[in-house]
């Protein structure tokens, strides 16, 4: 099964009573996307691994850059 970024979503439209699932899917995120969960402090590490797991997939390289203190 593939890799889950966040849980699926269920939505009920009111008019029509219909219910859509999204289902929010790693290979469907973009870079930009990807790499705000990997730089955010709150981020969850199991889910910044993923991240980094679907970037290298990807066949994007990832550098350490660390931040100078002002």
């Amino acid at each position: 099964m593939p890799t889950k970024f966040r849980p699926s979503q269920t939505t009920r439209e009111r008019h029509t009573g219909k219910t859509t699932t999204t289902h929010h899917w790693m290979k469907g995120m973009s870079k930009k996307e990807l790499f705000e969960y990997i730089n955010n402090s709150s981020g969850k590490p199991k889910i910044k691994g993923k991240c980094r797991n679907e970037l290298v997939r990807r066949g994007i390289k990832i550098a350490l850059v660390t931040k100078e203190s002002e």
